[in-house]
């Protein structure tokens, strides 16, 4: 069910199970694998594998958690629904808005990333108007039936998953020596240039905060899933291969371009990742070939985002967090004012960024730097409540976190000790702060509008 009662809102049930297949496949798979892989390679060497490795087990506990909460009782609200149930209504409040925040604010990050890639080909026309395009367009795709936006989701995942194979398959052509066009061969760059670990194990532990955002989105499974036909199976399935996907889409193709380039190769960053390392193997057309892939890349990110956005506050209306309004329905089971409102969130993003360059904007977008690590840890959290209440009722579950309570425990601690790094590091303490800040305000907004307000247990009830 994706609803809290029979009177309540339905979303419709159409999406099916290839495009929830690729929807998922899709979010583990952004624009920052591509370009932004550049700058966590500088920062920890070769051994940025290990940060990805440390990132992507992380991501995959996680993923378990939300996956055995999701299967229990599937909702469009997801984690945000768990955490109102399991920890109070606040919690429930506060972490859907922030999830909110942050894909709002990554609506029109995305759109310019795409406008300024359009407008290197078509510079007559200037990058405000293809950003207003973009979010135009992805936003009249998600007013449609849901079906639609899964489908341009579906092509758009496939692109980036046939991009990543092709890579792949070229790359390691060459580290075996097989690739026709460049003599660029084997795995010495692993270790050639300061050794595999260059910068030391802290500057490995830095790369796991810049990765884990590129990770950012595995999560979509929990409310993609639940506008299937059987949103079980699909959360089952998809989480199980979560760890597949994290190993071949970003342990190997990293492992590939830090075996055939130097790691501090400028390059890197100026060309981004993956283009730099096929002009050093003479790929034909390299740089269009890229920036289509990376324009899918981001074009999937914002169609991806502004579905999450609308669903999230959909979900916090029915629960009475957001205003009825949000909840309202089309014909076609698309929440209509919610897609819209958060598609409005994204343009007024988009205006500060070209009205005021390098000022609100950049400051908007800082306060969602601790946002993912906060999400995890509500999840963690809400998981080991969930659980242990669910044990003392006797309810069996079909999908269940292994090694409870003690992995679950691990994952928490870890993600605290990695808040506490970023407070205290220079490089990520003002993100981290303006985080807090934001965090600090919906929180006091949460307990102003849940403060009468008692929790409910449905996976309970429902038993």
């Amino acid at each position: 069910m994706t609803n809290h009662s029979d009177t309540s809102p339905k979303l419709a049930e159409s999406l099916s199970n290839r495009q929830v297949t690729m929807i998922t496949i899709g979010g583990i798979i952004g624009a920052g694998l591509f370009i932004g892989s550049a700058t966590a390679i500088e920062t920890a060497g070769p051994a940025v594998l290990i940060s990805y490795a440390l990132t992507g087990l992380l991501v995959f506990l996680v993923m378990r958690m939300l996956g055995e909460m999701a299967v229990v009782q599937p909702d469009t609200g997801s984690f945000s629904t768990y955490a109102g149930n399991a920890i109070g209504p606040w919690a429930g409040f506060t972490i859907g808005w922030l999830y909110w925040w942050f894909w709002v604010l990554i609506i029109p990050v995305e759109a310019i990333a795409g406008a300024d890639i359009l407008n290197a080909y078509f510079p007559s026309i200037p990058s405000w108007a293809f950003a207003i395009g973009i979010m135009l367009v992805l936003t009249y795709t998600n007013l449609l039936n849901v079906k639609n936006f899964g489908e341009f989701e579906f092509w758009f995942a496939l692109i980036k998953v046939i991009a990543i194979i092709a890579f792949i398959i070229i790359g390691t052509m060459a580290v075996f020596g097989v690739w026709p066009l460049s003599d660029v061969s084997g795995v010495s760059k692993l270790y050639s240039h300061g050794g595999f670990m260059p910068n030391g194990f802290g500057a490995v532990l830095a790369g796991v905060l810049v990765t884990i955002f590129s990770f950012f989105g595995a999560e979509v499974v929990s409310i993609a899933a639940a506008e299937s036909k059987n949103p079980q199976q699909q959360i089952r399935r998809s989480t199980n291969l979560v760890i597949y996907r994290i190993a071949l889409f970003y342990l190997l193709s990293i492992f590939l371009v830090v075996s055939l380039v130097s790691w501090d190769d400028p390059g890197l960053k100026q060309m981004g990742t993956f283009q730099y390392v096929l002009s050093v193997l003479n790929v034909p057309g390299t740089k269009l070939i890229i920036d289509i892939v990376v324009f899918v890349a981001v074009c999937s990110c914002l169609n991806s985002g502004l579905y999450i956005a609308s669903r999230m506050i959909f979900s916090l209306g029915t629960r009475k967090d957001a205003p009825k309004l949000a909840t309202h329905v089309t014909t076609g089971g698309v929440p209509k004012v919610a897609v819209i409102a958060s598609s409005i969130a994204g343009f007024v993003g988009g205006f500060a960024n070209y009205a005021f360059p390098g000022q609100v904007f950049g400051f908007l977008l800082s306060t969602t730097g601790a946002i993912a690590l906060l999400v995890y840890l509500v999840i963690a959290i809400s998981q080991l409540k969930m659980r242990s209440s669910m044990e003392k009722n006797g309810i069996p579950l079909q999908f269940k976190m292994w090694l409870f309570p003690w992995l679950t425990w691990f994952v928490i601690i870890a993600i605290i000790a990695v808040l506490g790094y970023m407070f205290t590091s220079p490089d990520f303490r003002y993100e981290t702060f303006l985080s807090i800040g934001v965090t600090t305000i919906i929180l006091i907004a949460s307990f102003v509008v849940t403060r009468n307000r008692k929790s409910v247990k449905p996976w309970l009830d429902q038993k």
